[in-house]
Formats: structure tokens, C-alpha cells, sequence
């Protein structure tokens, strides 16, 4: 049986939303693992791809047992040689087991909302043209020495790094759907009068206007992320 792209995610109710669409659509077998519940990490080399998504946790919370494990075995996902996609926390856990610090803005701002990014001249074939995508996050990271940044932002500069052939870290949420954004918005609704968070309204009429371009930029990139693997099943038209 071929093999299975690994979602690891740090709530049990948590959605991998339009990655795993995305993923499903083009053939892929999903399967998720939370830490944060007490399953344990697989052996990463028997997936096809693992992808870690965000939390209200931090990076540096290694003081939890479960982001303890996780920064432990994100290097064995690297030496697998398993192409690896950080989404928030995720991108920041790999920043920091790659010697990067990983802190909230100086000056105490929030991306809560659709922001702006544009490519860096080594985002050929990552990022061709601006995009606003979704963010929610009050930590940023530093580029970790080694890795190529891809993508940067106005408040937090760096948003997308590639580390090795297919190692990635982005800063915002491609997966986001509108009925998880209007849980997290009713789930997490203290933070939205963090400094720089965008108001409820503004945050709908943005995943209405970006979402679609957003989705469509998660769907080229899966394609080339995960293109030397075949997947389980094809959904495609022939």
C-alpha cells in the first residue's frame, strides 16, 4: 500500500481543513496523530509527507511533554529524508531544532487575520506574486541559518522558509475554512483584541476575497511539494 501523508495536530477537535481536501482531491491517504492527546509519533519514514499545524501552545513550551517530542522528532523527519511542511507552530518548531529563536513582535503585535506576503527572489516556484493569506499567530521566527527565505510579511518578516530539498515553514494557515475560522474567532475570542488583529467582519470579508487565491496557491504547492511520490489513489479526471 502506498503511502500516507501524517497530520499531526495539537487540539483532538482540530481540522486539517483545506490541506486535507487538497490532499484527498489529488489522491493522497491522510492520517492524523495528535501528541497532545497521548498518541504517539510514528516512525516518519513510512509516510508519504508529514505536516504539523499550529496551536495556542509555543514553540518554546518544551516544558509540555508533547512539544518536548515533537521537537525531538522533527529531526528524525528531516534525516528520513520525508518532505516536511510546518504550518505556524509547525514552521516554528522547525525553526527552532534548526538553532532559530522563535519569540513574539517586540513590539507586543499580533497577526490575526488576512495579511499580505510577497515573495523573496528565491521564491521561484514557491510564491510567484503577492498573496494575502490567513494568519493567527503572536510569535514569529528568525530564519534559521541554512534554509532559503521564501516569503515575507510587514509586521513579521520572515513568513516562508525552505530548509534542504523539501523541508518548509510558513507562518500562516492555508488550511483555514470559513466554518474554522468562525470557530477559532468564537473559540479564541480574548485574543481578538491583540494588537494588530484584524475585527471579526474584517476577518470574514478576507477569507471571502483571499481564500479562494489562497487554496489555489496550497494546491500548486502540494503538487510540487510531494512530486517525487505517487499517491495511494487517483480522484483526478484522466
Amino acid at each position: 500500500m502506498s503511502k500516507s501523508v501524517l497530520c499531526v495536530v495539537h487540539n483532538r477537535h482540530s481540522r486539517p481543513g483545506q490541506v486535507a481536501e487538497a490532499l484527498e482531491a489529488k489522491g493522497w491517504r491522510i492520517e492524523t496523530c495528535c501528541p497532545r492527546a497521548g498518541e504517539p509519533l510514528p516512525d516518519p519514514a513510512d509516510h508519504a509527507g508529514v505536516v504539523i499545524f499550529g496551536g495556542p501552545m509555543s514553540a518554546n513550551d518544551d516544558n509540555l511533554d508533547f512539544v518536548r517530542r515533537e521537537l525531538d522528532w522533527i529531526p528524525k523527519v528531516l534525516d528520513a529524508g520525508t518532505p516536511f511542511f510546518g504550518i505556524c507552530l509547525g514552521a516554528q518548531m522547525l525553526a527552532r531544532c534548526l538553532g532559530a529563536a522563535v519569540a513574539p513582535h517586540p513590539e507586543g503585535l499580533h497577526e490575526i487575520g488576512y495579511y499580505r506576503i510577497a515573495p523573496t527572489p528565491l521564491a521561484d516556484g514557491f510564491l510567484a506574486d503577492p498573496l494575502h493569506v490567513f494568519h493567527w499567530h503572536g510569535e514569529g521566527f528568525e530564519l534559521p541559518e541554512g534554509a532559503e527565505l521564501l516569503a515575507t510579511g510587514d509586521t513579521f518578516h520572515a513568513q516562508a522558509y525552505r530548509y534542504g530539498e523539501a523541508a518548509y515553514g510558513v507562518q500562516f494557515h492555508p488550511e483555514m475554512q470559513r466554518d474554522i475560522l468562525e470557530f477559532w474567532m468564537k473559540a479564541a475570542a480574548h485574543k481578538l483584541g491583540s494588537p494588530g488583529a484584524q475585527p471579526p467582519g474584517g476577518q470574514l470579508a478576507g477569507h471571502a476575497r483571499h481564500g479562494p487565491e489562497m487554496h489555489r496557491w496550497l494546491d500548486g504547492f502540494i503538487d510540487s511539494w510531494l512530486a517525487r511520490h505517487e499517491p495511494a489513489h487517483s480522484n483526478r479526471q484522466q
